[in-house]
């Protein structure tokens, strides 16, 4: 069948595209996998030989759990009509579900294949936990896909990032939490220790030393200053407003994963899979995004940043139990090794998955001299995953271009504001595409590196 876009830039087909959305009707595909869990195939009829493997994020442990084959309703339509077809499965549970999700999303290819016929192009993408199995996808299956979209992923992979939530947890303890009984591994009671940490977190949002300490464990997970996407991003120097955002971010968001949801992940891997051993977090600091402002707030609040750091670096560290943390290697850590063009895109305001996941697959992928195939891309925007449809069909426009012309193009900010902003309703919010280089992840572990 004809391929959209096909040697054809998008931005100059944009305007006939738009033009011809219409609604031509899909054919729609649902069921049980074998382990349980759901799928949904939506293929329109004008088909352009594309599928789209979606891989949906995080679901709370008991939330509802349906398939997903898209991210929102508006990238749905306008891709259907479009003539690309859609797919992805629920995984059989919740949580950190990667080990299920990569068998079940190559199982829904399976399935596309015997129900509907075998794409000329396959592409994986996924939001979240769903950014890392996308790229889980492409390591593990690399003859399946032609391409790869992960979008604000755990690219870091399941060591490094339960590893950095770990050091913000254990900052916080060992100095806003002291003999309180808040546990951060080997969580009995999720709810009520959820409930203790809430209780801390908003005690010491109420003074100066408080402030500064919650500033100190935000940093230790480079943390955004930055929560609210209809706000503005506070200035450079405005430290307080950073550590406000901050406290919203552990307040509204990180909390839950952090004091709650990893009794879950310590379920599946049969112990706790964390560990600080061997962390000298005063050179973690060092290379914060968030530590100009840490120092600032220990100042301003009459605290010494050096006495805090010798308590965190002198405090009984935290040892993962055997073969926990081979379960977290296993779903899934990362190689480098990639032979698909892989366009990644993240918010730097993100406070859940923190942008620095680029910078850690930035890292392996070098490492594996696969360089060319991989280009990073960022919206200057707060929030976990808060891009807007028209944001995500540029993305993948350019991803389309790249399998097209052999070449990546059209990847400058300007550029890709210049296609999002033509794309009309799509445009919940302005186009904020941005040059932007995230510093260092904090906590790396990854197939390429003695650890």
């Amino acid at each position: 069948m004809k391929r959209l876009f096909k040697h054809t830039f998008f931005l100059s087909v944009l305007t006939v595209l738009l033009i011809s959305c219409t609604a031509l009707g899909q054919s729609t595909l649902t069921g049980s996998l074998p382990d349980g869990a759901t799928y949904l195939i939506e293929v329109p009829v004008q088909w352009n030989g594309t599928l789209l493997l979606y891989s949906h994020g995080y679901v709370p442990p008991g939330a509802a759990n349906p398939a997903q084959d898209v991210g929102d309703p508006g990238t749905r339509l306008f891709l259907l009509d479009n003539g690309f077809a859609l797919a992805g499965s629920s995984y059989p549970s919740t949580g950190w579900a990667v080990h299920e999700a990569l068998i079940d999303q190559m199982a829904v290819l399976d399935l596309f294949d015997s129900s509907i016929g075998h794409p000329q192009r396959t592409i994986a993408w996924g939001h979240s936990m769903g950014g890392g199995i996308t790229a889980g996808l492409i390591q593990r299956f690399p003859n399946r896909f032609d391409a790869a979209l992960p979008m604000c992923g755990v690219l870091s992979g399941g060591v490094g990032i339960w590893n950095e939530a770990l050091d913000t947890v254990f900052a916080f303890k060992t100095l806003l939490g002291f003999g309180t009984g808040l546990q951060v591994v080997h969580i009995t009671d999720p709810l009520t220790n959820l409930g203790i940490g809430e209780q801390l977190l908003a005690a010491a949002q109420s003074t100066p030393q408080g402030r500064a300490r919650i500033a100190l464990a935000a940093a230790l997970s480079d943390f955004p200053g930055w929560f609210d996407p209809a706000s503005p991003e506070p200035a450079a120097t405005d430290f307080d407003a950073q550590e406000v955002n901050q406290f919203l971010w552990f307040a509204n968001v990180d909390f839950p994963f952090l004091l709650a949801f990893r009794t879950e992940l310590e379920f599946r891997a049969g112990g706790n899979p964390s560990f600080n051993t061997g962390v000298n977090y005063r050179k973690q600091l060092a290379r914060s995004a968030d530590r100009e402002e840490v120092e600032a707030l220990y100042a301003a609040a009459g605290l010494s940043l050096d006495a805090d750091l010798d308590t965190l670096n002198n405090a009984t560290r935290i040892t993962a139990d055997p073969g926990a943390t081979d379960y977290l290697v296993q779903n899934i850590i990362f190689n480098g090794v990639i032979h698909v063009p892989v366009l990644a895109m993240h918010t730097s305001g993100d406070g859940l998955v923190v942008p620095q996941n680029e910078s850690a697959y930035r890292l392996v992928v070098d490492q594996g001299n696969d360089d060319d195939f991989l280009r990073q891309t960022y919206v200057h925007r707060a929030g976990h995953c808060t891009f807007t449809p028209a944001e995500t069909v540029t993305a993948l426009g350019v991803l389309l271009n790249r399998l097209d012309t052999g070449r990546w193009s059209g990847l400058s900010p300007d550029d890709l504001n210049g296609i999002a902003a033509q794309l009309g309703p799509l445009n919940t919010a302005p186009p904020s595409f941005f040059s932007f280089s995230p510093g260092p992840f904090l906590r790396p572990f990854d197939a390429g590196q003695d650890q």
